[in-house]
C-alpha cells in the first residue's frame, strides 16, 4: 500500500514512544528523534510505511542498545489475554454461526495496540467491541475454500493478540495451521517467543516471516516462510501492518482486521474502527 503524508506524523509518534520505553535520557531521545527526522526526510524512497517504521526503530536499538523496547508491554497484554482467554472461547463457542464469531474474535484481537489501547479498562472494552459484526465479511468465499483447502497460512500481528487467534486456530482444527510471526522485536508485534508464551505452539506450527518489519514486506521475509506463503492453500493476514506490507501482492489472501487509521479505513472503504474480513484475488485493493 502506498504511503501517505498522513502516516509520517504517525511514525514519529510510535518512534518517540518506544524511545521512552527504551531509555529515560533525554539526549538519547533526541539522537533517536533526529535520526528519525532524516528518515522521514526520504520517505520517498520507500514504497510502505512499514519498511519506514522498520528503519526508524532500528534507530532506537542501535541508539540505546535495547534490542526490545516493548518488552514489559508485550509480557502485559500476553498476561492480559491470557486471562480473559477462558471468557474469548465461551463467548466463540456459545454463538449462532461458530466460524463467523471465531473469525471476529480473532478480529477483535487487534484492539491490543500499544499506541491507542488503554488496558486499564480491557474486559469492559473487550466485551463491547467483540459483539461488533463486521462491516464487510467474505465469510461465504472463505466457507467454499475450506472444502478443498488443506493448510493454512495465519500471518500474525500484535503480542496479546495471539490468544484471540488461538481461538480461531482451534475451530479450524484438522487443518494444517501455519502461524507466521516476526523475526525480531518490532513494536508489540509477536515473535516466537510470544507465539510460545501463548501455548501456540500447540496447535499450529510456529514460523517467522525472515522479516524485521511490522509487516510481512515480501521482498524482505525468508525463503521457509515464502515458500509457505506461496504454497498455502489459504492466507489470513492480520493487522493493519500485513495489510499496508500486502495489499498489493499478487497471491490471493484474506485480510482480518480492525480499520484503526483513517487512511486505512478508506483503502478498504469501511467507516474508522469497522472490522474488516477481506478477500483480496491479486493485489486489486
Amino acid at each position: 500500500m502506498e504511503i501517505f503524508l498522513d502516516c509520517l506524523p504517525c511514525a514519529l509518534k510510535q518512534v518517540l514512544e518506544a524511545s521512552r520505553l527504551a531509555t529515560d535520557r533525554p539526549e538519547l531521545q533526541e539522537n533517536i528523534i533526529e535520526e528519525s527526522l532524516k528518515i522521514l526526510k526520504n520517505y520517498k524512497k520507500y514504497r510502505t510505511s512499514p519498511e519506514i517504521v522498520k528503519d526508524m526503530h532500528q534507530t532506537v536499538k542501535l541508539i540505546t542498545g535495547v534490542s526490545d523496547p516493548y518488552k514489559s508491554v508485550k509480557e502485559r497484554d500476553i498476561r492480559a489475554a491470557k486471562e480473559i482467554y477462558p471468557f474469548l472461547k465461551e463467548f466463540a463457542d456459545n454463538k449462532h454461526g461458530k466460524l463467523y464469531w471465531a473469525l471476529k474474535t480473532s478480529a477483535t484481537g487487534n484492539i491490543i495496540d500499544s499506541a491507542i489501547y488503554d488496558t486499564s479498562n480491557f474486559k469492559a472494552s473487550l466485551e463491547n467491541e467483540l459483539t461488533k459484526k463486521f462491516s464487510s465479511c467474505a465469510l461465504d468465499i472463505f466457507t467454499e475454500k475450506l472444502k478443498t483447502s488443506g493448510n493454512i497460512l495465519i500471518i500474525g500481528d500484535n503480542a496479546g493478540e495471539t490468544f484471540f487467534d488461538r481461538i480461531l486456530i482451534e475451530h479450524l482444527k484438522g487443518f494444517r495451521i501455519t502461524y507466521a510471526v516476526r523475526s525480531e522485536p518490532i513494536i508489540n508485534d509477536a515473535t516466537m517467543q510470544d507465539a510460545v508464551d501463548s501455548g501456540l505452539n500447540e496447535c499450529a506450527e510456529i514460523i517467522t516471516t525472515g522479516c524485521g518489519a511490522p509487516g510481512a514486506i515480501l521482498s524482505q521475509c525468508g525463503t521457509n516462510f515464502l515458500s509457505v506463503f506461496d504454497k498455502a492453500d489459504i492466507v489470513i493476514s492480520k493487522g493493519q501492518g500485513n495489510f499496508e506490507a500486502l495489499s498489493d501482492c499478487s497471491r490471493p489472501l484474506f485480510f482480518l482486521l480492525k480499520a484503526k487509521c483513517p487512511m486505512i479505513a478508506e483503502k478498504l472503504n469501511v467507516d474508522l474502527n469497522d472490522y474488516v474480513f477481506k478477500y483480496q484475488r491479486t493485489g486489486m485493493i
